[in-house]
């Protein structure tokens, strides 16, 4: 390090430990001022930036260039070409410009999120998609990325079938493979056409987009030119038809439509050289050309007319048009208040030259189809990346946009209704004027403007759509929260997205394959629909969270206008097709709980995350006000675990019984102590944790992990009983493992230790819960078959003991346990009645177990009993006495231990044999010894070995003594191949010099049994008789 260096930046040395993990201000504005959009994500943007910065160069799109003209192509398109007449023809204006305000003020309000959203911080490359994920978390992100990334692809094949419907209804009808023998079959032959055409298409943009986006972008230009030209062509019209409408007259009979495909002379016959002719109509109704030729009933009683097909915008044919005319799959389009008389009903209409209606039209349907021409006003922020300032143009240019179109659609509806004649607007193929797209027939110089127009319009949104789907699929692969598409992330080495494409390309041939246009459209308004009522929440949820980063630069929006576009969406849904929007429902649903079952590990500060905290901070609230009723008493479990010296859990099962206990229900912490200070222990204490962590998650133990560092392990203990949980999300009921080494003192949780810890839960009225042998205790893997748990009833302590069996049985590892229930009966008890009480009384809980009732009648202390009282006071004052080494200590206390176990290992027996005689006993401690020991300790208190042989036990210890051999006997008996025991845990003595003692009692109480659990209630009540 060269001298310079060290005295660089002096006047900051105060901060030069922070300098290594945190940046000078400076050098982070530095860094900020320099940002370019690369890649699609925030971590692999900022690894990129340093390496990719040369190369990039800044962005330079301004409003109009960048936002404003994009969403303008994309919202004007095949919709406004090909239906939009249809659909003011069949709803009426009134209705039509319903259905155009309703779509149109979604967008708006969409819009008006997105807007916000899109100016709270900068916005990468990746769109809407980003902005999703990113506000509302990986879930919704990945669910309504996924449905956008349909919607575009759909709203692709919907552009191709607009292409090829222009191409073979107005541009080249002779281009069509499948000819339609009759009028019948001319839908079906018209729809496999479009499947022909549209899967050649298809494979011809596809290869377009491989081979280079960037001729896809050159020809944008070309086509948003044909868009705006297409719609001056139409305003040029409107205008010329108040004083020149041009010549389109339509033939009718009576009030039908006829189709001019088959004639040319609107007359029946034609005078010619004084002779009357039939014309080419007449031979379409009648039988042959002869005037005395049998005719169609109505085509003899009704005359034709002709009458002009757009009158103009003075006529006055607008009051005609204002209201709705639906009618049914197959009818006959009629003039409204044309003079005809019926004739009778006719059997076939097929065959006459009738413009007849393709699909049954009502006004939700209309909704559906007319809806995805106004999406596409995400087309700017998708190019977020290519803006000089994103903030500044997104919301101008996309609000702009959709102002502009607004007014072009709800003008075009006006004027169409104003100068068309209704039964025009009904002819969707234009067929009454010769075969013409029906707004060319209104536009200016000549219909082949609209028609050339539309045509490369629509051939270019397709393009797009192919284009711009496999980059969002590619986004949505890059992030990785949906496993199954990761391949679509990878592409070409410049990044083009080939894989991508390929899914594009083939999900694109399915709307193909279906080929109606008005069939695939309500499909894509669905997916795009879903896609702004969460853009919609998603700034809802911000703006009421108020969370400190929401500070969006755009300032007009309002949680309410969100909420309304987010409903209006909502609406929408259910008003286009309840049954797309309950599947378009039904996928995003499995794709949010794919992602968080497959659980995306994904922390991107979103509005989800922050909705959940805010819910549980007011579910807290709420909790806290009041103890839960015994109603809804459950076991909030605290797990005291023991680390080994690797930090590594010594005692496994535990966490497994947690988990079968729990079932995934209520509140767990699992807690653990390390001795040491905090400081020096950090790295510990994180490994302990992850330690704890994925133990929980192998054992699938649901619930938070605490390790406390603390100077000693029994204030540790302390701290984790008084201060676990949080509010009224505190543990009740504490569960460990009983300490097997208890009388090795060097064990660091000593038998002082789980005394104390016992008074504490008894003090903080919480339950205690000690698995003895807790090694032996059953897996997750494992299942009982059969076999019984025993719960052994002595006191009631408020029902814990009735509970937990029927807890444990929920569990696959219990469930085909039996449960029974003993209970003992004293000498002036009625074990008869008992029974029959107890029998009620779990009838009442609801609970199904075996009863019976255990007599324990009182009888002379047995010399065993005696025996073992004054061999556990013996010992524990030679501890006290004697400052034995440690090795002596260990020997010694297991010397006494295995004394214990041999003379207890023989099956119990009855009280007037058990023992054996006191003169027998061979104590450990012998004269010889006490010699030895003398000289090895000068200064030891001789008189207090006199006095321990000389000792007699305590009456109280003897009492007690008796009490757990006689009990442990009974249990023996009964449940030494129970499943599981469960038995009331007596409490500690008052006096602390009894701790010891307290912990043989239990180790004979519990003696010769497999598994146990102890239990001590909170004493109060945990289970209830009432509903």
């Amino acid at each position: 390090m060269d001298r310079g260096n060290v005295y660089e930046g002096k006047n900051m040395a105060l901060f030069e430990e922070e300098m290594d993990s945190n940046p000078m201000v400076s050098s982070l504005l530095n860094k900020l001022a320099n940002y370019t959009n690369l890649t699609q994500g925030v971590v692999e943007h900022e690894a990129d930036e340093e390496s990719k910065r040369k190369e990039v160069k800044l962005p330079c799109m301004g409003t109009f260039i960048g936002v404003y003209l994009p969403c303008l192509q994309n919202i004007l398109g095949v919709i406004l070409f090909l239906r939009l007449t249809w659909i003011v023809g069949t709803a009426g204006v009134l209705e039509s410009f319903i259905i155009v305000f309703m779509c149109c003020a979604c967008t708006m309000l969409t819009a008006i999120s997105m807007s916000a959203i899109a100016t709270n911080g900068v916005v990468p490359a990746g769109g809407s998609y980003y902005m999703i994920s990113r506000s509302l978390g990986p879930e919704f992100g990945g669910a309504v990325g996924l449905c956008f990334y349909l919607g575009t692809t759909f709203a692709g094949a919907m552009y191709i079938l607009g292409t090829i419907e222009i191409l073979l209804t107005y541009i080249s009808p002779s281009a069509a493979i499948f000819k339609a023998e009759e009028v019948d079959g001319e839908t079906e032959a018209m729809l496999n056409n479009m499947r022909v055409y549209g899967t050649c298409i298809i494979i011809l943009m596809a290869i377009v987009v491989f081979v280079g986006v960037k001729y896809v972008n050159k020809l944008a230009l070309v086509f948003l030119a044909c868009v705006i030209l297409s719609i001056i062509a139409i305003y040029a019209g409107v205008i010329k038809t108040a004083f020149d409408p041009p010549d389109f007259p339509i033939c009718l009979l009576g009030n039908r439509t006829l189709s001019k495909r088959s004639f040319d002379v609107c007359a029946k016959f034609i005078e010619s050289n004084n002779e009357t002719k039939t014309t080419a109509l007449w031979q379409l109704f009648c039988d042959s050309s002869l005037l005395n030729a049998t005719c169609d009933d109505y085509f003899s009683l009704n005359n034709v007319t002709e009458i002009q097909g757009i009158p103009g915008i003075m006529s006055g044919v607008l009051i005609d048009n204002l209201w709705s005319t639906y009618s049914e799959k197959g009818s006959i389009v009629e003039k409204k208040n044309q003079p005809s008389v019926p004739g009778p009903e006719e059997t076939k209409l097929g065959g006459f030259p009738y413009v007849f209606t393709d699909i049954m039209t009502y006004f939700t349907m209309l909704v559906g189809i007319y809806f995805p021409s106004v999406t596409g006003i995400m087309a700017g922020s998708n190019r977020s990346g290519d803006l000089k300032d994103a903030q500044k143009s997104i919301p101008t240019g996309t609000i702009l946009a959709i102002a502009t179109t607004s007014f072009i659609y709800l003008s075009c509806i006006v004027m169409f209704g104003a100068c068309i004649e209704g039964v025009i607007l009904r002819d969707k193929f234009g067929e009454a004027v010769n075969g013409n797209l029906v707004v060319g027939t209104l536009a200016w110089p000549s219909p082949w403007v609209i028609v050339i127009g539309s045509f490369f319009s629509t051939c270019g949104a397709g393009l797009q759509s192919l284009t711009g789907a496999p980059r969002l699929l590619q986004a949505i692969a890059r992030d990785g929260i949906v496993p199954f598409i990761q391949v679509f992330g990878h592409g070409k080495a410049n990044g083009e997205p080939t894989w991508a494409l390929l899914l594009t390309a083939g999900i694109c041939e399915i709307g193909i394959l279906i080929a109606s246009l008005d069939s695939v459209a309500p499909i894509l308004s669905m997916f795009f629909l879903m896609c702004y009522m969460f853009v919609n929440l998603a700034c809802a949820v911000q703006t009421l969270l108020r969370t400190p980063n929401w500070r969006p630069r755009f300032k007009y929006y309002h949680w309410t206008l969100s909420f309304l576009g987010m409903s209006l969406c909502l609406a929408l849904m259910f008003i286009c097709s309840w049954y797309y929007a309950l599947i378009a429902m039904l996928i995003a649903g499995c794709i949010y709980k794919y992602i968080e079952y497959r659980g995306a590990e994904k922390e991107w500060g979103d509005g989800i995350r922050g909705l959940s905290l805010n819910a549980a901070r007011y579910a807290l609230l709420r909790v806290e006000d009041v103890p839960p009723h015994t109603k809804n008493w459950r076991p909030q479990l605290l797990v005291l675990l023991n680390l080994d010296s690797q930090q590594l859990v010594k005692h496994p099962r535990l966490l497994s019984f947690t988990s079968q206990l729990k079932a995934g229900k209520g509140l767990t912490i699992v807690g653990s102590v390390l001795q040491g200070i905090y400081l020096d222990k950090c790295t510990e204490t994180q490994k302990a944790e992850e330690n704890v962590k994925s133990l929980m998650g192998v054992e699938k133990t649901k619930g938070f992990c605490q390790i406390v560092v603390s100077p000693n392990f029994r204030d540790g203990i302390s701290y984790l009983i008084q201060s676990a949980g949080l509010g009224g999300m505190k543990h009740n009921t504490v569960l460990m493992a009983w300490p097997e080494s208890w009388k090795q003192t060097e064990n660091c949780f000593s038998w002082k230790n789980f005394v104390d810890t016992v008074r504490e839960t008894t003090a903080a009225q919480q339950a205690l819960l000690v698995a003895k042998n807790i090694d032996l205790f059953p897996t997750n893997q494992e299942r009982f078959t059969e076999g019984n748990i025993d719960v052994w009833w002595i006191v009631h302590d408020g029902g814990m003991l009735m509970l937990l069996p029927f807890l444990l049985r929920q569990h696959k590892v219990w469930r085909k346990c039996k449960m029974r229930i003993f209970t003992v009966a004293q000498m002036d008890d009625n074990s008869i009645q008992m029974k029959k009480d107890l029998q009620m009384f779990l009838y009442h809980l609801r609970l199904n177990a075996e009863v019976e009732v255990v007599e324990m009648f009182e009888n002379d202390i047995s010399a065993f009993t005696y025996e073992k009282t004054l061999m556990m006071e013996q010992r524990s004052q030679m501890l006290k006495q004697m400052q034995l080494s440690k090795n002596e200590r260990e020997r010694e206390a297991q010397l006494i231990h295995d004394r214990n176990t041999a003379s207890h290992s023989a099956p119990v027996v009855k009280a007037n044999v058990a023992a054996a005689v006191p003169e027998k006993v061979q104590m450990t401690w012998t004269k010889e010894k006490f010699v030895a020991e003398k000289h090895k300790n000068k200064e030891s208190n001789v008189s207090g070995f006199k006095d321990i042989f000389n000792m007699k036990p305590n009456q109280s210890n003897v009492r007690r003594m008796h009490t757990a051999v006689k009990l442990n006997g009974v249990v023996l008996n009964k449940s030494q191949h129970a499943q599981l025991v469960l038995l009331n845990m007596p409490g500690p003595p008052k006096n602390r010099k009894g701790d010891e003692n307290y912990m043989e009692f239990l180790e004979v109480l519990t003696e010769g049994l497999d598994r146990v659990l102890l239990v001590r209630g909170s004493g109060r009540e945990v289970i209830t008789i009432y509903s």
